[in-house]
C-alpha cells in the first residue's frame, strides 16, 4: 500500500536540539549495523522489514505452533512426503554426508531423517541463537555419536562456514519451504551462495511450496485462532528491543494475502489509527491503514523451480510430491564447475 499524503518522515542526528528527551534516552540492544537496517526499512517509500526479525525466541516458539494449525498445510505435508519418500531421499544422498540445516529452529525435521542419512555431522544454522543452543543440546543427549556444530547467525545475506564444518560431501537442508522469503532472483543469488559453499561434491535438499487454490493459500497465512496474527505482531516487540522503538501492538494488525500477479503470499502489519513510531536515530508518522511489510513466500510450479535451481548451479533435480501436488522437496547436486 502506497503511504498516505499525511505519512511523514523525520531523520534524527545525534545533535539535533530538537529531539525529544525520550527519543534521546531510547536504548537499542541490537548492533548498530542492526539498528541501520531497521530504521531503512521503516524510512523506505514503502516501509518493509526483514522476515528474519520475526524470529526471536517467542517468534520461534510461536512458529512451532503455527506448524500444528491445521490450515498450515506445509509442515505435515512436507512431513508426510519425507515419511513416504525419506528412503528414496537417502539412496539419492547416500550416508556420511555433512548435513547443514539452514533455519534449523528446534532441529525436529533435521532430527527425524538422522537414521536414514546417518550424516557424519550436523551443522544447524539459525538466527535465534540462544532457541537453537537450546534445542541442540536436547538432540546432542539423543544422537550423541553424531558431532554437531550449531552456528547462530543470519545467514538470509550470504555467510561463509568456519573451519569447524568439514568440508566433504556438505548437503545443505533447507525445508519448509523458506526459500519463499526470498524473490526469484534473491532465491538464485541465495543458492547461488550455497552451491559455492557445498563444494563439487555437495548438493542440496530443499522444501519448496506449490501454487495451488488461493483460499488454500490465504488460510494458511491468516488462521483462526490467530496464531499467525500473533507471530507477525511479535515482531514488533522485538523491533522495540533490537532498534529502541516504541511500538504499540495494540496499535496494530495482521494483514495476509495471496498476490496472484506476483504468485506469492504477502503480510504485512497495518495501522489501525495514526500514530507516530520512534526508534534510535529517526520517528515516522503513519497513517491509519498504512502498512509495514514484514514477510513475502513465493509459490512455484515444480517445472519452475527446478529451472531456478539450474540458474543456481545445481542440477541432476529429483523431485517428490504429495498426492494433491501441494508440495515439493527436491535434492539437486552441485553442477561440476
Amino acid at each position: 500500500m502506497q503511504m498516505s499524503r499525511s505519512s511523514a518522515i523525520r531523520v534524527v542526528s545525534p545533535d539535533d536540539s530538537n529531539t525529544p528527551a525520550p527519543q534521546q534516552r531510547r536504548h537499542a540492544h541490537g548492533s548498530a549495523e542492526v539498528v541501520a537496517e531497521i530504521g531503512a526499512g521503516l524510512l523506505a517509500a514503502r516501509p518493509h522489514i526483514s522476515p528474519k526479525y520475526l524470529y526471536d525466541g517467542l517468534g520461534s516458539k510461536l512458529f512451532e505452533a503455527i506448524c500444528e494449525l491445521p490450515e498450515y498445510y506445509p509442515t505435515r505435508t512436507e512431513a508426510a512426503i519425507f515419511a513416504q519418500h525419506g528412503a528414496d531421499m537417502a539412496r539419492a544422498i547416500g550416508a556420511g554426508a555433512v548435513l547443514i540445516d539452514l533455519g534449523a529452529g528446534n532441529c525436529a525435521k533435521a532430527a527425524s531423517l538422522f537414521p536414514l542419512l546417518q550424516p557424519a555431522q550436523y551443522v544447524p544454522v539459525d538466527i535465534s541463537r540462544d532457541f537453537l543452543t537450546e534445542a541442540v543440546g536436547r538432540l546432542q543427549q539423543r544422537f550423541p555419536e553424531i558431532e554437531m556444530t550449531a552456528l547462530g547467525l543470519d545467514f538470509s545475506n550470504g555467510f561463509a562456514l568456519p573451519d569447524s564444518v568439514r568440508r566433504g560431501r556438505r548437503l545443505f537442508f533447507y525445508p519448509g519451504s523458506s526459500i519463499g522469503n526470498f524473490s526469484p532472483e534473491q532465491a538464485v543469488s541465495f543458492l547461488r551462495g550455497l552451491r559455492d559453499n557445498a563444494g563439487a561434491d555437495g548438493g542440496l535438499l530443499i522444501g519448496v511450496d506449490l501454487i495451488k487454490d488461493t483460499a488454500v493459500l490465504d488460510a494458511a497465512y491468516d488462521d483462526a485462532l490467530g496464531v499467525t496474527a500473533a507471530f507477525n505482531l511479535n515482531m514488533l516487540r522485538h523491533l522495540n528491543r533490537l532498534a529502541g522503538a516504541d511500538f504499540d501492538v495494540g496499535q496494530w494488525q495482521h494483514r495476509a494475502f495471496f498476490n496472484e500477479a506476483g504468485s506469492r503470499i504477502e503480510m504485512h502489519l497495518e495501522a489501525r489509527a495514526a500514530l507516530t513510531v520512534r526508534w534510535n536515530g529517526g520517528e515516522r508518522e503513519f497513517a491509519r491503514g498504512d502498512r509495514i511489510h514484514t514477510e513475502d513466500s513465493y509459490k512455484y510450479t515444480r517445472q519452475s523451480f527446478v529451472d531456478l535451481l539450474e540458474r543456481a548451479g545445481f542440477s541432476s533435480a529429483q523431485v517428490w510430491t504429495d498426492p494433491s501436488n501441494w508440495f515439493a522437496v527436491i535434492h539437486a547436486q552441485a553442477t561440476p564447475s
